[in-house]
C-alpha cells in the first residue's frame, strides 16, 4: 500500500478481507433512520424491533449481525432471544449432522441460558433441538435435567411432557435411563402410573410392570386415569404374570392371584386359570393340575366350572398328545445314537399314567358339576338325588349312603329346594331294596321328626313307611303305623301355623285317604266307618271321600247310612263343590226307592233347586221331571218343565234346550197341539237367536198339520228378527215355502215383507252411522264421549263394528257386514218397525234391493211383471186348505194344492 507521501506499508491480507467484509454490511442510506432510532435509544425495544422488521429480506450474516447488536445492548429481552434462537434454528433445517453450525446454535442456546435460565419455552426448544434435529441423547437427557433444575416446581409439568414424550418415542435411549427418567417422574405425578406399565410392558420389563401394577392395586386410595377398575387392572396383572412367568422375579405370584380370587367372585374362573396357566408356563405341570383340580372343587358357578374344565381339559389334552410324539420319536430313535430301552419302557409306562388320569377326569366330569351346583346350593334336594344315582351307576355303596347321609344333615327343610321328605323315602328305600328292614325302619322313624314345612311333606313319609311295610306282607304293622301318624287331640281345636308339622299332620287328608283304604281292605265294617266317621268330623273330607263312603256303605248293603253320608256331605260342601253329590244321592235315592218314598225324593229336589246356581239348575230339573214321568203324574212333570223354562237365571242355551224337551214331552203325553202354547211362549220369551230356531220348528209343525195360514203368520212373525242379508237361509226357507203351499199374491206378499224388513235394518244401520258420525264431530268431552259411544254399538246387531257399518252404506258399496239383527217386535231395535204403508214404502225406497219387483198399478201389468219375474209352481190344492186366499182371489178357477210331503 503506498500512501500520498510515497511512503509503501505492508498489510495482511486477512485484515484486509475483514475490513471488506464489515464495508460489505456497513448501512446503507436506508438505514440512516434506523440507525439514529437505534443510537438514540439503545435500550429501546421498539426500535431494534423495527429495525430487524425493515432488514427481514437482508442476508443472514445481516441479520445475526444486527441481533448481536442488540443483545447486547438488551441481554435480558426474551423476545430478542427467542427470534434470534428461532431463525438460528431455521437456518439449520436440511444441512448435514456434521455441520459446524450446529455447534455454534449450540453455543449460541447456552449463551441465551444465561440469561433466560428461568424461561420454560427456552428449555424446551434447546432440548427439542438436541433429542430431534441432532439425536445427541446424552446431551438431550442432561439439557432436560439441567431445565427441570432451573426452573421452578410450578414449571415442571411443562418439561416434563416433553421429557416422557421424548422417552416413549426415542427408540435408542438405553432402557435403563428410561425407567430412571419415569421413576422421577412418578414422584411428581404419581397419576401417569399405567402410562409407565404401559411402557414397561411396551420395553418387555414385566417384572417391574408386574411390581409397579400389585403395588397400585394395593393402594387403597389409587384412581386410575384412565377410568378403569380394579377388578380390570386385577385381571391384567394375572395376564401380564400368566403369560410371562420367567420375568417375574420380584413378586409372589401365587398369593396374588388368590388374593384376587377372593376379592372378584364374578372372574373366579379366569383368576384360576391364570394362575395354572404360570405354573404350566414355568413347566410345573404338577403344580398346574393341583390348581385345575383346587378350582374346579372349589367354584359355586357352572360359569367358572365350565370355563375352568374346558382349560383343564385342553391342557391334559395337549400334554397328552406332546408325550405320545416323545415316545414314537424314541421309539424310532434319535439318528445314529442308541435309545435306551428301559427310558422307552418308562416313557410308555408314564404315557398310560397319564392317558388314565385323563380318563378318570372325564369320568369324573358329572360328579364335578353336581358338586358345584351343591356348593352353589346346598339345599337342592334334586341334585343331592341325582349325585345318589351317579353313584349308583358307578356301583359305589360306601358313597351312596355317604351321600344319603350328607344330604340329610345338611339340607334345611325350611330352605330346600324340592321336596325334601323323597330323601329320607329314597334312603330307606335303598336299604329296603338290599333287605335291611330294620335300618330301613329307622330311617323312616327319623324322617318323621324333621320339621318340614308342609304337613304333606309328613304324611307322605308315613304313606311310604306303611306301603313299605305292605310290601313286605306287615299288615299289621302299616295299619298300626296309620294309626300312629292319625293320632288327634281329644279336642278338635284349631292349631295355629306356626306350630310343628307334627302336631298338624292328624289333618292331612292324604293320609287319612290312605288310612281309610287300607281299613275297606284289612279292617272291618265298624273300624272303617270310624274313619271316615273321625274325617268328618275334622272336617278333612272331600266330596270324593264323602261318594266313597256312601259307596261303600252301600257295598255293604247299608243303604239309610249311605244317604246319611250324602247328607253329611250337602251339608258340608256348597254348590258348585256339592254338584256331584247331589247328583249320585238323587240318583241313588231314586233308583233305591223309585216311587216308594216320592214325597221324599220331592222334598230333596226342591232343597237342591232352592239352593243350586242357575248355571247348574238345567240337570236337576230334568232328573225331577224324569221322577215324576217314571213315578208320579204327566201334569207334575209338565209343571216341572214349565218352571224350569220360566226360570230367568238360567242361562238361554240351557233353556233353549229345556223348551225342547218340554215340547218332546209335551207331544208324547198330549199330542202336537198342546205343543202350541209352549211354542208361543217360548218364542215371546227366548232371545232372537233362539226364537228364529223355534219359529222353524212352529212353522214346521203347523205345515205338517197342514194349518198353513198359521204357518205363514209363523214366518211373518219371524221375519221382522230376520235381516235377509244376515239370515238368508230362514228367506230360501220361506221362499220355499210360498212355492209349494202359496199362490202369486201369497208370494208377492213375501217379497213386499223382505223389502220391508231389509228396510228397516237399512234405515237402523244409517241411524246408528248418522250417531257415530256425531258424536265424532261434536268433540264432547271423555264421560260424554264415552257414553255417546256406549249408547251406539250397544245398539249394533251382533257381531258388527262401526267400520263395518260405514263401509257396507258407502256409495257403492256391495260389502254385507251383518252378522247378526236384534229383533225390533222384542224390544231390541234402535228404530220401531213402520207401521204405516206410507212409512214403510219410504223405507222401503231408502234401500236398493237386488230382489225389487216392479209392482204397477194395473193388474195386467202385475201378472206380466210377476209373470217375468217370478217362476211359480202351480199345483191343484183343495179350498179348504186354501182358506182365506181363495175367497181374495175373486173370479177365477180355483187352483188345488197338492199336500204331498206335508
Amino acid at each position: 500500500y503506498t500512501s500520498s507521501a510515497g511512503t509503501v506499508f505492508s498489510v495482511p491480507v486477512a485484515f484486509v478481507c475483514a475490513i471488506m467484509s464489515l464495508l460489505e454490511f456497513a448501512p446503507s442510506l436506508d438505514d440512516l433512520p434506523y440507525e439514529e432510532d437505534v443510537s438514540r435509544n439503545p435500550y429501546a425495544l421498539k426500535s431494534w424491533l423495527r429495525y430487524l422488521d425493515y432488514k427481514q429480506d437482508a442476508p443472514s450474516k445481516m441479520r445475526s449481525m444486527l441481533f448481536e447488536r442488540a443483545l447486547r445492548e438488551l441481554p435480558g429481552s426474551y423476545k430478542l432471544w427467542n427470534s434470534y434462537l428461532v431463525e438460528r434454528v431455521t437456518m439449520m433445517k436440511g444441512k448435514t449432522i456434521t455441520d459446524p453450525g450446529y455447534e455454534a446454535v449450540n453455543r449460541l442456546f447456552e449463551r441465551a441460558l444465561v440469561f433466560m435460565n428461568k424461561m420454560p419455552r427456552i428449555w424446551l426448544h434447546y432440548t427439542s433441538f438436541l433429542s430431534r434435529d441432532q439425536r445427541v441423547l446424552t446431551r438431550a437427557r442432561r439439557t432436560y435435567d439441567r431445565a427441570l433444575r432451573s426452573l421452578p416446581i410450578t414449571q415442571h409439568p411443562r418439561v416434563w411432557e416433553a421429557y416422557i414424550a421424548w422417552v416413549k418415542e426415542e427408540q435408542g435411549l438405553p432402557t435403563v435411563s428410561a425407567v430412571r427418567i419415569w421413576r422421577r417422574y412418578l414422584k411428581l405425578d404419581p397419576t401417569v402410573v399405567e402410562d409407565y406399565i404401559d411402557y414397561l410392558i411396551k420395553i418387555d420389563y414385566f417384572d417391574e410392570a408386574a411390581a409397579v401394577l400389585a403395588r397400585s392395586l394395593n393402594d387403597e386410595f389409587f384412581q386410575s386415569s384412565k377410568g378403569r377398575s380394579k377388578h380390570e387392572l386385577w385381571l391384567q396383572l394375572c395376564e401380564l404374570i400368566s403369560q410371562h412367568p420367567k420375568h417375574i422375579k420380584s413378586i409372589k405370584v401365587d398369593p396374588i392371584i388368590r388374593g384376587g380370587i377372593s376379592k372378584y367372585t364374578d372372574q373366579v374362573g379366569k383368576l384360576w386359570t391364570s394362575l395354572a396357566e404360570y405354573y404350566i408356563q414355568l413347566a410345573q405341570f404338577e403344580n398346574a393340575r393341583n390348581v385345575f383340580e383346587e378350582a374346579i372343587n372349589t367354584v359355586i358357578t357352572v360359569r367358572d366350572f365350565s370355563h375352568i374344565w374346558d382349560a383343564y381339559t385342553q391342557f391334559e389334552d395337549t400334554f397328552l398328545s406332546l408325550r405320545i410324539e416323545n415316545l414314537e420319536k424314541m421309539q424310532q430313535g434319535g439318528g445314529d445314537e442308541d435309545v435306551d430301552p428301559e427310558a422307552i419302557e418308562e416313557e410308555a409306562l408314564e404315557l398310560d399314567l397319564i392317558t388314565a388320569r385323563y380318563e378318570h377326569l372325564v369320568e369324573r366330569q358329572p360328579l364335578l358339576m353336581n358338586s358345584v351346583l351343591l356348593r352353589q346350593n346346598p339345599h337342592n334336594v334334586h341334585e343331592w338325588l341325582k349325585r345318589v344315582k351317579l353313584y349308583e351307576a358307578a356301583l359305589n355303596p360306601v358313597m351312596v349312603v355317604e351321600t344319603y347321609t350328607e344330604a340329610v344333615t345338611k339340607v334345611n327343610p325350611a330352605k330346600a329346594k324340592g321336596k325334601p321328605h323323597t330323601m329320607w323315602c329314597s334312603f330307606a328305600r335303598y336299604y329296603e331294596q338290599h333287605g335291611r328292614l330294620d335300618e330301613a325302619r329307622a330311617i323312616f322313624l327319623k324322617g318323621t321328626e324333621v320339621p318340614y314345612r308342609n304337613i304333606d311333606d309328613l304324611a307322605s313319609v308315613w304313606c311310604e313307611y306303611a306301603e313299605m311295610e305292605i310290601r313286605h306282607m306287615n299288615l299289621e304293622g302299616a295299619l298300626e303305623i296309620l294309626r300312629r301318624a292319625t293320632i288327634s287331640p281329644k279336642r278338635n281345636v284349631a292349631i295355629p301355623e306356626t306350630e310343628p308339622v307334627q302336631k298338624r299332620v292328624h289333618k292331612s287328608t292324604k293320609l287319612w285317604t290312605f288310612y281309610a283304604d287300607l281299613e275297606e281292605s284289612l279292617g272291618t265294617l265298624e273300624t272303617t266307618r270310624a274313619v271316615y266317621d273321625k274325617m268328618i268330623d275334622l272336617k278333612i273330607v272331600t266330596p270324593q271321600i264323602i261318594l266313597n263312603y256312601a259307596s261303600y256303605l252301600e257295598e255293604n248293603r247299608h243303604f239309610e247310612e249311605a244317604f246319611k253320608a250324602y247328607e253329611k256331605g250337602v251339608t258340608l260342601f256348597p254348590f258348585p263343590h256339592s254338584l256331584d253329590v247331589w247328583v249320585v244321592y238323587l240318583a241313588k235315592f231314586v233308583q233305591r226307592f223309585g216311587g216308594g218314598k216320592i214325597e221324599r225324593a220331592r222334598d230333596l229336589f226342591e232343597q237342591v233347586l232352592k239352593h243350586a246356581p242357575p248355571a247348574q239348575g238345567k240337570v236337576f230339573f230334568v232328573m225331577y221331571a224324569g221322577l215324576e214321568e217314571e213315578y208320579g203324574l204327566a201334569r207334575h212333570a209338565m209343571a216341572v218343565y214349565d218352571r224350569a223354562c220360566s226360570a230367568k237365571d238360567i242361562p238361554p242355551e240351557d233353556r233353549y234346550a229345556l223348551y225342547l224337551l218340554y215340547i218332546e214331552k209335551a207331544t208324547e203325553f198330549f199330542g202336537v197341539t198342546h205343543t202350541r202354547e209352549i211354542y208361543e211362549r217360548a218364542i215371546e220369551s227366548m232371545p232372537d237367536k233362539y226364537s228364529r230356531e223355534l219359529c222353524l220348528r212352529f212353522a214346521t209343525l203347523e205345515r205338517q198339520l197342514g194349518e198353513i195360514d198359521r204357518a205363514r203368520g209363523i214366518y211373518i212373525h219371524c221375519s221382522q228378527m230376520s235381516d235377509p242379508r244376515a239370515y238368508a237361509s230362514f228367506w230360501d226357507t220361506w221362499a220355499s215355502f210360498e212355492r209349494r203351499h202359496g199362490n202369486e199374491d201369497t208370494y208377492r206378499e213375501m217379497l213386499r215383507i223382505k223389502r220391508s224388513v231389509q228396510a228397516l235394518y237399512g234405515t237402523q244401520l244409517n241411524a246408528i252411522i248418522s250417531n257415530a258420525d256425531l258424536i265424532g264431530t261434536a268433540k264432547p268431552t271423555n264421560d260424554a264421549m264415552e257414553s255417546l259411544e256406549a249408547s251406539a254399538v250397544s245398539h249394533l246387531p251382533e257381531g258388527v263394528n262401526m267400520q263395518d257399518l260405514r263401509t257396507a252404506v258407502a256409495p257403492g258399496s256391495e260389502r254385507s257386514v251383518l252378522t247378526g239383527a236384534s229383533s225390533s217386535a222384542s224390544g231390541h231395535g234402535i228404530v220401531k218397525p213402520p207401521s204405516t204403508d206410507y212409512d214403510m214404502e219410504r223405507a222401503s225406497a231408502s234401500w236398493e234391493n237386488q230382489e225389487e219387483i216392479n209392482i204397477s198399478s194395473s193388474a195386467d201389468a202385475d201378472d206380466a211383471q210377476a209373470g217375468d219375474n217370478v217362476q211359480i209352481e202351480e199345483v191343484a190344492v183343495p179350498a179348504a186348505v186354501y182358506g182365506a186366499a181363495a175367497s181374495s182371489k175373486g173370479k177365477g178357477k180355483e187352483k188345488e194344492i197338492d199336500t204331498e210331503g206335508t
